[in-house]
């Protein structure tokens, strides 16, 4: 497999980064899900938030790294059988796709730092606040993050079942070069 994107094929970077930002979202919202419901005294009660935090600003640089490959390693053609409308709504949902990312980590990072307080990245560095402490601004934020985080999931599974049906129905190569093989 190449390391660079084909005009035919992804590489190894892309696909790489592809799978692990959706491993990614998919942990992050199954974590945020399952705990704004512990108790106070639940022992995940601090180390689940702790976790959420700094996997998001992984997240988020591993996104602008993404975002900086595609600059380098150009995305490969449409597939020829692909109709005008099928490569038009990709490109929108894709473009949907990160806006809705940077909206949530963005977000996330504002709920927590709204105090002034630092983010630690699992004890290896701190991201500190830009923005010192506003009021109510984690209550704001907490409300984007919360319907940014929604739509990211809900759109991520209808990208998902694009890809399956582009697949299965279709049986064209469309998932088959993010797996490497098409």
């Amino acid at each position: 497999m190449k390391f660079l994107n084909t005009h035919a094929r992804y590489g190894i970077v892309s696909i790489s980064l592809h799978w692990l930002v959706a491993l990614a979202v998919i942990g992050l919202f199954g974590l945020g899900w399952w705990m704004v419901e512990l108790s106070y005294y639940d022992p995940w009660y601090r180390r689940g938030p702790d976790i959420h935090r700094s996997m998001g600003i992984l997240l988020f640089i591993a996104m602008v790294a993404r975002l900086l490959w595609r600059l380098l390693s150009p995305q490969p053609k449409p597939l020829p059988e692909h109709r005008r409308w099928e490569v038009v709504v990709s490109h929108a949902v894709h473009g949907l796709l990160y806006v809705l990312l940077f909206v949530a980590m963005i977000s996330g990072y504002l709920i927590t730092t709204a105090d002034g307080s630092s983010i630690s990245v699992f004890g290896w560095f701190d991201v500190p606040s830009v923005t010192g402490r506003v009021v109510r601004m984690e209550d704001t934020a907490g409300a984007v993050h919360y319907w940014s985080t929604l739509a990211l999931v809900s759109l991520a599974g209808l990208h998902a079942l694009a890809a399956l049906k582009h697949h299965v129905i279709d049986r064209d190569s469309t998932l088959k070069r993010m797996l490497g093989r098409g």
